[in-house]
């Protein structure tokens, strides 16, 4: 039973905390205790508290050691989580290997299993190199030109032209500097740590590759590995014996926890396997499908906070309009004529009209004019041929 509980509770902390940690920040979370965490953890919260501590036990050494490594791990491009994605890959693909590779062929899986495994995994770790190594879009003085014909500027989050001070070249509309990297890159979305490389125009297609190609693959993992189990449980009538020793007839509802803690017992790894693809894959899912929102409305991750800052700003700026207009026809309400109550105190206070707080405009309600919406079916093919290839393509024709 304490095997169960631990599972229960390693299935559910761990896709809690990624789901903070991928969207605590968004604004459908603000002033919540998700975004408290998020805050928490990426704002210097976490890193302010293991200072501290670092301080407490190792003094001022310890202090400047800390900061020089957060400022690495969080400010400079590195391969940790480069590499954490390898060790995640290749510990799974050895762990399900070493224990279930045996169970191949079985009753519900067939020989060519072992071999399509090892494939899917080698497609999932080229689409990872490609993402990693590709150029996502750098603007320099020599790739200028094809970059700033691509697309117009909106004149609402990108103003107009502009000059990076950092580059020294002009700043197309859509990209970004990204501060990591410490270059311009086209149609910016976002830089992504996992890659060690900023995700832009060159190489969008290939990171959202990644990402639903690995939903695919941890999704034929659990498979799998629940193929392998039931085969098990059916080849050695595990169901039979248990409903002999608890007494026939047994129902499915008092069988299943017996199963269960059989399978623990003598498969712990492939049980704890399968829950562990089947969270990646929840996880992976759902961000894979909100970059796919982006690429079919043709918008970026960038251009998103950038939108819901200006959208804020909208609605603030409505409210204090719709405050000050309160505020003057409250006192330029005519006084003369009014019957004057003679109640006191706490009667003649209830008795008062006290004018209420104007409630403050929803963001949603300011629209969000995207001229870069082209369709759905122009915005897919924008990404998988990027425009300033076609840019390029052009001028050698």
């Amino acid at each position: 039973m304490t095997g169960q509980w631990l599972l229960i509770g390693y299935a559910g902390l761990l896709p809690f905390l990624l789901f903070v940690l991928l969207c605590g920040d968004r604004p459908s979370f603000e002033g919540t205790c998700l975004e408290s965490i998020h805050h928490f953890i990426f704002a210097g919260g976490c890193c302010e508290s293991l200072q501290y501590l670092v301080f407490k036990l190792f003094g001022e050494i310890g202090s400047r050691t800390c900061s020089s490594v957060e400022q690495y791990l969080c400010d400079r491009p590195n391969p940790i989580l480069q590499l954490f994605y390898l060790s995640i890959l290749s510990g799974s693909y050895f762990a399900i290997a070493s224990t279930s590779l045996q169970y191949i062929p079985g009753i519900y899986v067939s020989e060519w299993h072992k071999y399509a495994g090892q494939a899917a995994v080698l497609v999932g770790l080229l689409l990872f190199l490609l993402t990693s190594f590709t150029d996502p879009g750098v603007i320099n003085s020599t790739t200028l030109q094809k970059h700033i014909s691509s697309y117009p500027y909106d004149g609402v989050i990108y103003g107009g032209k502009k000059d990076c001070s950092t580059c020294n070249v002009s700043r197309p509309a859509r990209s970004k500097h990204c501060s990591i990297c410490d270059r311009c890159v086209a149609r910016f979305d976002h830089h992504c740590g996992w890659m060690n490389n900023c995700i832009g125009e060159k190489n969008l297609r290939y990171f959202l590759s990644f990402l639903i190609w690995h939903v695919i693959l941890c999704w034929y993992g659990a498979l799998l590995l629940g193929a392998i189990l039931l085969g098990e449980v059916e080849g050695r009538n595990v169901v039979r014996a248990i409903s002999y020793y608890y007494g026939s007839p047994s129902t499915l509802r008092e069988i299943y926890p017996h199963v269960l803690q059989w399978l623990l017992t003598f498969y712990s790894t492939q049980v704890l396997m399968m829950v562990f693809l089947l969270v990646v894959s929840i996880l992976l899912a759902g961000f894979a499908l909100y970059h796919i929102y982006l690429v079919v409305v043709n918008t970026t991750t960038n251009e998103t906070y950038k939108w819901d800052t200006f959208q804020r700003w909208q609605a603030d700026v409505a409210w204090k309009k719709i405050l000050d207009e309160s505020k003057k026809a409250i006192a330029d309400r005519p006084e003369s004529g009014e019957k004057v109550s003679r109640k006191c105190g706490l009667f003649s206070f209830l008795s008062r009209r006290h004018p209420k707080t104007p409630p403050k405009p929803a963001q949603s309600a300011f629209k969000r004019d995207n001229i870069y919406n082209r369709g759905m079916l122009a915005n897919v093919a924008e990404v998988i041929f990027p425009l300033s290839q076609r840019n390029k393509q052009r001028k050698k024709d």
